[in-house]
This record gives structure tokens, C-alpha cells and sequence, in this order.
């Protein structure tokens, strides 16, 4: 077969494709019209001639004698009354398998023990194919000890006519092939019903799948905003209140206290900016254009840190920095969950201490073999983030960031006073993926 006769039976095989999904759902939806359609169709090619013609003994006499006189000829009413033991049944061929096979196997019998032969016997061997379609399967081996026995029974009344092993040989090849198609269908059908299990099983695991991300996205998102606009309105409400104390005492004072509110709110509108540009990438690609870049910058580090202490201290605390070990060599993950803890913490201690006291802030990250040791703590006052016994969404955001690295975060009073938190992450390597 030639590429271009291939191609022309494409919009052929599409049209008997959509004929036979009609079917079937025309089936589904009135069962009734493919069983009465068989019934039609065996007593219109079978019975109907039968019965205008004559029986299988009363041919046109072509063929050999002792084959027309093999078989007995039964009056209309008693052609009529085997006709529709044998075809009537197959109504519930579908519906009730194993008992249109066994009433149809009962008239077959009854009529070869009378020796007449009708061309309805074809209802046996559908009724077969229907038992081994629908059925049980542990019904199939009576029925074929029964269809055995009876083509056993035809063979031996025939033997006048044809050899008996020639019209076994016949006679059990035709049931065999009716029984091996039957049980192709079925598992095929199977076979289909099994392929649309696992599709509809793994569109459902694709949605759960989806549904988690967007979940893992959005929490992760939740703690960039807190942890943006968290810290940087906490500056600013800080820088705020001392820059009207200082307008009446110190004016210069006052203005830079201005410069440095604009350059906060500037900053994190750019985060912000950051964060929100992420999601429509998500969402919907690129944002594209020269505002995309600016909007894409890199995510903060330990290199910013020290930028986070200078705005602290231009809010009015006094802020010691240190570090110890390679943090520059960490990868870009850990120093982000790095750079939010150490904000989170600091904007705690902006929120609960008055900074017009002395108060000091210690600050150490501290990088040891494959750990990684937060510190942060202050002379303030000992009071936690939250209402008593109850944790912000601080403290939350912290621990769940540590996590993502197999590490912990604890925070509370010191013994000389005030509060410290210190978070250790592990910088072990895993497999697939970074530290």
C-alpha cells in the first residue's frame, strides 16, 4: 500500500472512529435497540429463508440425496416453535448470559434429537460468544463440556451425510472460534477500560500535583511579602517617629530621617516589584522590557546583610557584625533563608525595644564544616514577638525557612536580658540537589 492511499484512509478511519463512539454511546443509552437488532438480523438471514423456502432437506436438489434425506422435515408450527427457542433468548444475551445460552443450547439439543437441521442453529454459537463476552468466566467451562456434547450430537445424527470426524472437526472449530473471539473482546475491552483507569488516576494525581505547588508557592510567597514588608515598614515606622522628635530638636536630623524613609520605601517597592514580576512569569511568561529587569533583580544574600545593619542603625540601634568561616562560597538558596532570618529577627528587635536606649544587637553568622549557626541578640528588653504563648507568623516563616535546609530556629530570653534568636542550618549535600 502506497504513502498516498495511507493518507486518503485518514479521514476515512477518523469517520468510522466517530460512527463507532455514536454506537456506543447510543448503546449505553438504549441497550434494547442492538439486542432486538440482532434478533432481527438472525431471523431475517436464517430463519426467514427457512421458512419461504423449506427446510435444510427440501434444497433444490443439487446436492447429494442421502444428504437431503439425512435430516427430518418438521411442519411450519414446529419450525416456528424451534425458531424462536433458538433466537428469542439472545433478547438477553447480554443482560443474562449463562441462561440464553443454556435455554438455546436446551432447544438445540431437543431439536437434533428430533433430526431436523435449521439454519437458526447460528444462535448457539452467538450465544457462546456472548457468554464468553459478558459472562463469568467460571461459567465457560460447562458451557463448552455443553456446546462439546452437542456438537458431538450433530455430528453423530449427520454421520449419514458427511463423516462424523470431518463434521466434528467443523462443527468444534467454528465454537472454538466463536469462544476465542469473545474472550479477544473482552480483553481488549479490558485492556481499554484499564488505560482509561490510569489516565483519569493520573489527571487526578496531575491536579494534586498542580494544587500542592500552587500551595508550596504560595506559602513561599507569603513569606517573602512578610518578611518585605514586615521589616521595611518597621524601619520606617521607627525612622517615622524619630524623625518628628527630631524636626523641633535637630532639623538636619529630621531630613535625613526623610532620605532614609524614601530610600526604604524605595527598596522594598522594588522587592515587592521583584516578587510580583516572579508570579506573572509563572503565570503567564515573561514580563519582558526594561522594567522586567529591574524588577527581576537578584534575590538578596549575605553580602546585603550589611546594608540591613546600616539601615537598623540609622533606626537607632547600635548593631555588631560578624561573621566566620567562607559564607561567600555558599549557594544562592542559603544565603536568601540566611538574609530573611537575620531580618526577621532584626525587625523584631525594632519592634519591642525603644531605641532611644542603649540597646545593642549582636549579630554573628558562623559557617563550620557542614553547619551553618545564626545569632542574633539583643539587650533589650526580654519580650517575645507575639502575644504570650503564641508565636507570630515571624517566628513561623523563620523555622519554616530553616527547614528547607534540615535545620532548627529557637528563640527566647537571655539571661542578662533581652531576647536572642539563633537558627543552625545543615549544609550537608544532598542528592539532586544543592546544599
Amino acid at each position: 500500500m502506497t504513502t498516498d492511499e495511507l493518507s486518503g484512509m485518514g479521514p476515512l478511519v477518523a469517520r468510522l472512529s466517530r460512527g463507532g463512539q455514536r454506537l456506543r454511546h447510543a448503546d449505553r443509552t438504549r441497550p434494547w435497540v442492538l439486542d432486538t437488532a440482532v434478533v432481527v438480523v438472525v431471523f431475517l438471514m436464517f430463519c426467514l429463508p427457512e421458512l419461504v423456502h423449506g427446510g435444510m432437506d427440501h434444497g433444490d436438489g443439487d446436492g447429494p440425496r442421502r444428504f437431503r434425506v439425512a435430516f427430518t422435515q418438521l411442519p411450519v408450527a414446529g419450525t416456528l416453535a424451534l425458531q424462536a427457542g433458538l433466537v428469542l433468548p439472545l433478547l438477553w444475551r447480554r443482560r443474562r448470559p449463562a441462561a440464553a445460552f443454556g435455554v438455546i443450547a436446551a432447544v438445540f439439543v431437543l431439536q437434533w434429537a428430533l433430526g431436523a437441521a435449521l439454519r437458526a442453529d447460528i444462535a448457539l454459537f452467538v450465544a457462546l460468544y456472548s457468554l464468553a463476552l459478558h459472562g463469568w468466566l467460571r461459567q465457560l467451562p460447562w458451557a463448552c463440556a455443553v456446546m462439546a456434547g452437542a456438537m458431538v450430537l450433530v455430528a453423530v445424527r449427520a454421520s449419514s451425510a458427511v463423516s462424523v470426524w470431518d463434521a466434528l472437526f467443523f462443527l468444534l472449530s467454528t465454537a472454538t472460534a466463536a469462544l476465542t473471539l469473545g474472550l479477544m473482546v473482552r480483553i481488549r475491552r479490558a485492556q481499554l477500560a484499564g488505560l482509561r483507569d490510569r489516565a483519569a488516576r493520573l489527571e487526578i494525581e496531575r491536579d494534586q500535583r498542580s494544587r500542592l505547588a500552587t500551595a508550596t508557592e504560595r506559602t513561599r510567597v507569603a513569606r517573602e511579602m512578610h518578611d518585605i514588608v514586615g521589616h521595611n515598614l518597621s524601619v520606617i515606622i521607627t525612622l517615622a517617629d524619630a524623625g518628628a522628635y527630631a524636626t523641633d530638636v535637630a532639623p538636619e536630623r529630621g531630613k535625613e530621617a526623610l532620605q532614609l524613609i524614601g530610600d526604604t520605601g524605595r527598596q522594598a517597592l522594588g522587592e515587592l516589584r521583584r516578587v510580583l514580576g516572579v508570579l506573572r512569569e509563572a503565570a503567564g511568561g515573561p514580563t519582558g522590557g526594561a522594567a522586567g529587569g529591574a524588577e527581576l533583580s537578584p534575590q538578596p544574600g549575605i553580602a546585603d546583610i550589611e546594608a540591613l545593619c546600616a539601615k537598623v542603625r540609622a533606626a537607632g540601634l547600635e548593631v555588631v557584625y560578624r561573621t566566620s568561616g567562607d559564607v561567600d562560597a555558599l549557594n544562592g538558596g542559603v544565603q536568601l533563608t540566611v538574609y530573611r532570618i537575620v531580618q526577621e529577627a532584626l525587625t523584631n528587635t525594632l519592634k519591642h525595644t525603644d531605641t532611644d536606649t542603649d540597646t545593642r544587637v549582636h549579630l554573628a553568622i558562623l559557617v563550620e564544616n557542614s553547619r551553618l549557626n545564626i545569632r542574633v541578640q539583643d539587650t533589650g528588653p526580654a519580650t517575645p514577638s507575639g502575644p504570650p504563648n503564641e508565636e507570630g507568623h515571624g517566628m513561623v516563616g523563620m523555622r519554616e525557612r530553616a527547614a528547607l535546609y534540615g535545620g532548627t530556629v529557637s528563640a527566647g530570653p537571655t539571661g542578662g536580658g533581652g531576647w536572642s534568636v539563633e537558627a543552625v542550618l545543615d549544609l550537608t549535600p544532598r542528592s539532586g540537589g544543592d546544599r
